[in-house]
């Protein structure tokens, strides 16, 4: 006779977590957020030019239908019944951006990454249209004119790409950033998908005012998008539709927030001045500012945390947005070759313990906040005979917390109340060098969850907590079975400014190095991440350090 199937304690929630370099999904049991189960499947990129990051919409849908099969297998295998599974949540990769055929459920070309640079020809014609008004576009969205945001892109595909523009001309295209995908995808796609993203997703487009909650017609009319193709604006936490095939037909997908927001929430952030840092393929740290705008002099950008209902408040961020923080280590893996998985950095950076005076400013595609600079480029300064792969992989993960010191300093700046902790999450926390390095580098305690996955678990209870399913509390007292790991410093503050300070030298270094990013003749040759001759030269020669042919 089988086993009798168990109830795990109580009502169960999925989350679907697509990333930038996967897609996971994810089982937590609604009452102790325990993660019962999971499955991941890595994603490809594909760079056709210089400065361009793409990846297949299709290869990202069939790899959540993937997940949920294979993980709802564990489940079986462990004697859990599916049936308890009582909502779905997403979370995704923001700014990226696709345009699809609503008639054949096609796409009419790739996702276009949010760390794609193409479109910094199409910023600089938009800037000259207002240049007696800079902050025409930040006063109303909270983000600075820029190749990263949403806006841009489907700009791109409206004046590059054909198939769009006849499918724009003949009414056939709809856009969305991932979780519109998805969730359109999931819902019944040609056969009544449901059309919509949420509010903090929406505010990543560079289209949607966030002080009204709506798409802005003068935006649109700026950028001359048509609002037609724009997916419904809904809240963080309500019913958007069902599934509609898979092992989990019926089940209500009833939450949605971009992966950034969703680890906020996963963080029990709730609270005016609360922050976290997700040390995801990028770093990204949010400090809760309430119900309230506050508009950064530091280079930060102001968004949307999230809107956990159809009727309940808005709650605002700041962030501070690094692009390469995870990305660089699989760098080291596939473009330079000295580690065959990501998780061989923190051994070869704990061999070393420490890089030796050499300093590594990842800027792949330019310096996000606080500096905004789409011409700079990656470097390593400090090389000698000396410096190995050991000393690179310490100076990847310490780029990685010289980076989140420079936002967390801007936010000091513009909250004007420091923080005397920082929250941890993603899947770099993990490693423990890197977390040791972010405490003495920022010189203030490192708290680590023993959540790791705070960005589906955020997911998970928007979800379980949406009207008409009401299996999950979100009141922080209820999830107090979470326990943490404080990293605290162990270096001197002086020895603190002083690695501080040659780090910022390095980026001083890093900046300016595009003169000409419209030439697309200049270095079109060259993989990503490595954009300039000298970038080329000192890379061969840590090629040559690290013993590799």
């Amino acid at each position: 006779m089988a086993a009798p199937r168990k109830a795990a304690g109580g009502p169960l929630v999925g989350a679907v977590v697509q990333g930038t370099n996967s897609t996971r999904f994810l089982v937590f049991n609604s009452k102790t957020a325990e993660l019962l189960s999971h499955h991941q499947v890595e994603l490809s990129q594909e760079f056709p030019k210089e400065g361009w990051v793409e990846q297949d919409p299709k290869e990202m849908l069939e790899s959540v239908y993937e997940c949920i099969a294979k993980t709802c297998e564990k489940l079986g295998e462990m004697n859990i019944d599916i049936a308890n599974i009582k909502a779905i949540g997403v979370s995704n990769q923001r700014e990226t951006t696709i345009m699809w055929d609503k008639r054949t459920g096609e796409p009419l070309y790739n996702a276009v990454v949010w760390l794609d640079l193409r479109t910094q020809s199409t910023v600089e014609t938009l800037s000259k249209k207002i240049p007696g008004n800079n902050n025409f576009v930040k006063t109303k969205t909270g983000l600075p004119l820029s190749t990263y945001f949403s806006a841009v892109k489907l700009r791109w595909l409206l004046d590059n790409v054909r198939e769009v523009q006849q499918a724009v001309e003949e009414g056939r295209a709809l856009f969305g950033t991932i979780d519109s995908w998805l969730i359109w995808s999931l819902t019944g796609g040609v056969n009544g998908g449901v059309h919509c993203t949420d509010v903090t997703n929406a505010s990543r487009t560079m289209l949607f005012n966030i002080h009204s909650l709506e798409w802005d017609q003068e935006l649109c009319d700026f950028f001359e998008i048509p609002m037609s193709i724009l997916p419904n604006v809904w809240s963080s936490s309500e019913i958007y539709g069902l599934m509609k095939r898979g092992a989990l037909e019926g089940v209500p997908i009833s939450g949605c927030l971009g992966d950034q927001s969703a680890a906020l929430v996963g963080q029990m952030c709730f609270q005016e001045g609360q922050a976290k840092n997700t040390y995801g393929t990028g770093c990204f740290l949010l400090c809760n500012t309430g119900h309230k705008c506050v508009f950064s002099e530091q280079g930060l950008l102001t968004t949307v945390a999230y809107k956990l209902g159809r009727n309940k408040p808005v709650c605002y961020a700041l962030e501070g947005s690094v692009a390469i923080a995870g990305a660089v280590v699989r760098w080291l893996r596939d473009n330079l070759g000295i580690i065959q998985t990501s998780e061989e950095v923190e051994k070869l950076a704990q061999e070393v313990g420490t890089s030796y005076g050499c300093y590594f400013v990842p800027a792949f595609s330019g310096l996000y906040a606080p500096y905004w600079d789409p011409s700079a480029r990656g470097i390593i300064c400090g090389l000698t005979q000396f410096t190995n792969k050991n000393h690179i992989a310490f100076a990847a993960l310490e780029a990685v917390c010289f980076q989140t010191r420079e936002i967390l300093d801007a936010m000091n700046r513009d909250c004007g109340i420091p923080l005397s902790h920082l929250q941890v999450d993603g899947r770099m926390t993990n490693n423990k060098i890197l977390m040791q390095l972010q405490a003495d580098i920022l010189h203030i305690p490192v708290v680590k969850s023993s959540m790791s996955e705070t960005t589906a678990l955020g997911a998970a209870m928007a979800a379980g907590a949406a009207d008409g399913v009401g299996v999950w509390s979100l009141d922080p007292e209820d999830l107090s079975t979470v326990t943490m790991e404080r990293f605290e410093p162990q270096i001197q503050a002086t020895e603190t400014k002083l690695r501080y300070s040659i780090w910022k030298k390095a980026v001083t270094k890093s900046m300016g190095w595009v003169t000409n990013p419209d030439d697309p003749t200049i270095f079109s040759s060259l993989p990503l991440g490595c954009f300039i001759v000298s970038s080329m030269i000192m890379l061969i020669g840590a090629r040559y350090i690290a013993g590799i042919p």
